[in-house]
Protein backbone atom coordinates (compact mmCIF):
# COMPACT_ATOMS: atom_id res chain seq x y z
CA UNK A 1 0.00 0.00 0.00
CA UNK A 2 1.56 3.17 -1.17
CA UNK A 3 1.81 5.99 1.88
CA UNK A 4 -0.89 8.39 1.19
CA UNK A 5 -1.64 12.05 2.86
CA UNK A 6 -4.32 11.90 5.43
CA UNK A 7 -5.45 14.93 7.40
CA UNK A 8 -6.37 14.13 11.25
CA UNK A 9 -8.54 16.78 15.73
CA UNK A 10 -7.70 16.16 19.20
CA UNK A 11 -10.11 13.52 20.93
CA UNK A 12 -11.50 13.58 23.91
CA UNK A 13 -9.16 12.80 27.57
CA UNK A 14 -9.11 9.46 28.02
CA UNK A 15 -9.63 8.11 24.89
CA UNK A 16 -10.99 3.88 25.50
CA UNK A 17 -8.57 1.03 25.38
CA UNK A 18 -10.49 -1.90 23.72
CA UNK A 19 -12.22 -3.87 26.02
CA UNK A 20 -12.83 -8.51 26.11
CA UNK A 21 -16.33 -7.33 24.92
CA UNK A 22 -15.86 -4.74 22.35
CA UNK A 23 -18.19 -2.11 23.03
CA UNK A 24 -16.68 1.22 22.86
CA UNK A 25 -17.94 4.84 23.84
CA UNK A 26 -16.60 8.10 22.18
CA UNK A 27 -14.18 6.07 19.57
CA UNK A 28 -12.05 8.69 17.37
CA UNK A 29 -12.97 8.07 13.97
CA UNK A 30 -10.73 8.57 11.05
CA UNK A 31 -12.74 8.54 8.12
CA UNK A 32 -10.22 7.88 4.89
CA UNK A 33 -11.40 7.25 0.97
CA UNK A 34 -10.63 3.62 1.40
CA UNK A 35 -11.34 0.47 3.50
CA UNK A 36 -9.28 -0.79 5.83
CA UNK A 37 -9.68 -4.42 6.64
CA UNK A 38 -8.81 -6.56 9.75
CA UNK A 39 -4.82 -7.73 9.32
CA UNK A 40 -4.49 -4.79 6.82
CA UNK A 41 -1.67 -2.06 6.68
CA UNK A 42 -2.42 1.50 6.68
CA UNK A 43 0.14 3.96 6.24
CA UNK A 44 -0.93 7.90 6.87
CA UNK A 45 0.63 11.30 6.73
CA UNK A 46 -1.05 12.86 9.43
CA UNK A 47 -1.22 16.54 9.14
CA UNK A 48 -4.42 18.07 9.78
CA UNK A 49 -4.97 19.73 13.43
CA UNK A 50 -7.81 17.68 14.01
CA UNK A 51 -6.27 14.30 14.20
CA UNK A 52 -2.44 15.16 15.39
CA UNK A 53 -3.57 15.32 19.04
CA UNK A 54 -6.00 12.59 18.69
CA UNK A 55 -2.69 10.06 17.00
CA UNK A 56 -0.84 11.45 19.91
CA UNK A 57 -2.95 10.02 22.60
CA UNK A 58 -3.68 7.32 21.01
CA UNK A 59 -0.31 6.09 20.79
CA UNK A 60 0.43 7.41 24.47
CA UNK A 61 -2.69 5.06 25.62
CA UNK A 62 -2.19 2.45 23.79
CA UNK A 63 -5.69 3.02 22.25
CA UNK A 64 -7.16 2.56 18.85
CA UNK A 65 -8.88 4.85 16.63
CA UNK A 66 -11.73 3.76 13.92
CA UNK A 67 -11.22 4.00 10.31
CA UNK A 68 -14.54 4.18 8.23
CA UNK A 69 -14.79 5.03 4.85
CA UNK A 70 -15.94 8.28 3.28
CA UNK A 71 -19.28 8.23 0.82
CA UNK A 72 -19.69 11.83 0.99
CA UNK A 73 -17.02 14.96 1.66
CA UNK A 74 -13.25 14.87 1.45
CA UNK A 75 -10.38 13.35 3.50
CA UNK A 76 -9.15 16.98 4.41
CA UNK A 77 -12.11 19.18 6.03
CA UNK A 78 -13.21 21.89 3.89
CA UNK A 79 -15.94 24.38 4.96
CA UNK A 80 -19.35 24.28 4.10
CA UNK A 81 -18.61 20.32 2.50
CA UNK A 82 -20.39 18.01 5.38
CA UNK A 83 -19.12 14.49 5.62
CA UNK A 84 -20.73 11.17 5.98
CA UNK A 85 -19.39 7.49 6.00
CA UNK A 86 -20.20 4.21 6.57
CA UNK A 87 -21.57 2.49 9.97
CA UNK A 88 -19.03 -0.43 9.85
CA UNK A 89 -15.54 -0.04 10.19
CA UNK A 90 -12.21 -1.30 11.91
CA UNK A 91 -10.66 -0.81 14.93
CA UNK A 92 -6.48 0.33 13.98
CA UNK A 93 -3.45 -0.07 16.07
CA UNK A 94 -0.68 1.96 15.65
CA UNK A 95 2.89 -0.03 15.33
CA UNK A 96 5.26 2.62 13.52
CA UNK A 97 5.25 6.02 14.76
CA UNK A 98 7.15 9.30 13.11
CA UNK A 99 7.33 13.08 13.78
CA UNK A 100 10.11 14.37 11.25
CA UNK A 101 8.56 17.89 11.91
CA UNK A 102 6.11 19.90 13.81
CA UNK A 103 2.81 19.46 12.57
CA UNK A 104 3.79 16.56 10.69
CA UNK A 105 3.10 12.57 12.11
CA UNK A 106 4.01 9.36 9.61
CA UNK A 107 1.78 6.15 11.05
CA UNK A 108 1.66 3.49 10.03
CA UNK A 109 -1.25 1.21 11.78
CA UNK A 110 -3.00 -2.64 11.41
CA UNK A 111 -6.78 -3.17 11.27
CA UNK A 112 -7.81 -5.35 14.27
CA UNK A 113 -11.35 -5.78 14.84
CA UNK A 114 -14.51 -4.52 12.66
CA UNK A 115 -16.90 -2.90 14.21
CA UNK A 116 -20.60 -0.92 14.19
CA UNK A 117 -21.88 2.70 14.88
CA UNK A 118 -24.57 2.59 17.07
CA UNK A 119 -24.31 6.41 17.78
CA UNK A 120 -21.84 9.28 16.26
CA UNK A 121 -21.18 13.41 16.89
CA UNK A 122 -19.20 15.52 15.77
CA UNK A 123 -17.09 17.90 17.85
CA UNK A 124 -16.61 21.59 17.60
CA UNK A 125 -12.71 21.33 15.80
CA UNK A 126 -14.07 18.21 13.44
CA UNK A 127 -13.12 15.57 14.90
CA UNK A 128 -16.21 12.48 14.63
CA UNK A 129 -16.42 10.42 17.72
CA UNK A 130 -18.77 7.47 18.35
CA UNK A 131 -20.38 4.88 20.03
CA UNK A 132 -19.13 1.55 18.75
CA UNK A 133 -20.21 -2.05 18.94
CA UNK A 134 -18.19 -5.52 17.71
CA UNK A 135 -18.75 -7.19 14.37
CA UNK A 136 -18.09 -10.70 14.81
CA UNK A 137 -14.74 -11.80 13.35
CA UNK A 138 -14.46 -13.93 10.31
CA UNK A 139 -14.78 -17.74 11.17
CA UNK A 140 -11.94 -19.56 10.35
CA UNK A 141 -12.53 -21.74 6.68
CA UNK A 142 -10.40 -23.68 5.00
CA UNK A 143 -9.69 -22.54 0.97
CA UNK A 144 -11.73 -24.81 -1.17
CA UNK A 145 -9.90 -26.51 -4.01
CA UNK A 146 -11.72 -24.92 -6.53
CA UNK A 147 -10.70 -21.55 -5.03
CA UNK A 148 -7.11 -22.83 -4.20
CA UNK A 149 -5.80 -20.66 -7.77
CA UNK A 150 -6.76 -17.19 -5.93
CA UNK A 151 -4.56 -18.62 -2.75
CA UNK A 152 -1.90 -19.89 -5.08
CA UNK A 153 -1.54 -16.17 -7.43
CA UNK A 154 -1.36 -14.62 -3.45
CA UNK A 155 1.14 -16.29 -2.58
CA UNK A 156 3.01 -16.15 -5.71
CA UNK A 157 2.40 -12.42 -5.12
CA UNK A 158 4.03 -12.51 -1.34
CA UNK A 159 7.34 -13.90 -3.04
CA UNK A 160 7.61 -11.78 -5.51
CA UNK A 161 7.17 -8.46 -2.82
CA UNK A 162 9.74 -10.48 -0.67
CA UNK A 163 12.54 -10.55 -3.55
CA UNK A 164 11.89 -6.83 -3.32
CA UNK A 165 11.83 -6.04 0.28
CA UNK A 166 15.49 -4.82 -0.36
CA UNK A 167 14.18 -1.80 -2.24
CA UNK A 168 12.62 1.28 -0.70
CA UNK A 169 9.28 1.11 0.53
CA UNK A 170 7.90 -1.29 3.07
CA UNK A 171 5.95 -4.67 2.05
CA UNK A 172 2.58 -3.83 1.88
CA UNK A 173 1.29 -7.27 3.88
CA UNK A 174 2.12 -8.37 7.16
CA UNK A 175 3.07 -11.87 7.83
CA UNK A 176 2.00 -14.43 9.11
CA UNK A 177 0.47 -15.42 5.59
CA UNK A 178 -2.61 -17.36 6.46
CA UNK A 179 -2.96 -18.74 3.29
CA UNK A 180 -5.18 -21.65 3.64
CA UNK A 181 -7.69 -19.35 5.22
CA UNK A 182 -10.46 -17.76 2.97
CA UNK A 183 -11.08 -14.36 4.52
CA UNK A 184 -7.19 -13.39 5.70
CA UNK A 185 -6.97 -14.68 1.37
CA UNK A 186 -9.99 -12.47 0.49
CA UNK A 187 -8.84 -9.86 2.51
CA UNK A 188 -5.46 -9.72 0.87
CA UNK A 189 -6.62 -9.51 -2.05
CA UNK A 190 -9.11 -6.80 -1.51
CA UNK A 191 -6.36 -4.45 -0.19
CA UNK A 192 -4.57 -4.84 -3.59
CA UNK A 193 -6.99 -4.85 -6.06
CA UNK A 194 -8.16 -1.37 -7.76
CA UNK A 195 -11.66 -1.87 -6.25
CA UNK A 196 -14.24 0.83 -6.07
CA UNK A 197 -13.98 2.06 -2.46
CA UNK A 198 -18.19 1.24 -2.15
CA UNK A 199 -17.43 -2.44 -3.32
CA UNK A 200 -14.18 -2.87 -0.72
CA UNK A 201 -16.22 -1.70 1.68
CA UNK A 202 -19.41 -3.67 0.85
CA UNK A 203 -16.89 -6.78 0.92
CA UNK A 204 -15.27 -5.99 4.24
CA UNK A 205 -18.76 -6.12 5.80
CA UNK A 206 -19.92 -9.43 4.21
CA UNK A 207 -20.18 -11.95 7.07
CA UNK A 208 -19.23 -15.03 5.23
CA UNK A 209 -15.60 -15.53 4.26
CA UNK A 210 -16.16 -18.30 1.67
CA UNK A 211 -18.79 -15.52 -0.16
CA UNK A 212 -16.13 -13.25 -0.02
CA UNK A 213 -13.26 -15.48 -1.34
CA UNK A 214 -15.57 -16.01 -4.56
CA UNK A 215 -16.14 -12.81 -5.11
CA UNK A 216 -12.53 -12.05 -5.31
CA UNK A 217 -11.99 -15.12 -7.58
CA UNK A 218 -14.58 -13.88 -10.01
CA UNK A 219 -12.44 -10.54 -10.31
CA UNK A 220 -9.21 -12.02 -10.95
CA UNK A 221 -10.64 -14.63 -13.14
CA UNK A 222 -12.17 -11.27 -15.24
CA UNK A 223 -8.98 -9.48 -15.12
CA UNK A 224 -6.86 -12.71 -16.23
CA UNK A 225 -4.76 -13.53 -12.76
CA UNK A 226 -6.03 -16.95 -12.13
CA UNK A 227 -7.57 -18.97 -14.51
Amino acid sequence: MDQVSRGIIAAPTGTPVVAATLTLQSLPLFPLSAVLFPDGLLSLRVFEVRYLDMIAKCRKAGAPFGVVSLTKGNEVRQPGLQEAFSRVGTLATIHEFEQPQSGLMLVRATGTQRFRITASDQLKHGLWVANVESVPADMAVPVPEDLQPTADALERLIQSLQLKAGQPGPMPLLPPWRLDDCGWVANRWCELLPLPVALKQRMMELDNPLVRLELVSDVLARTGITT
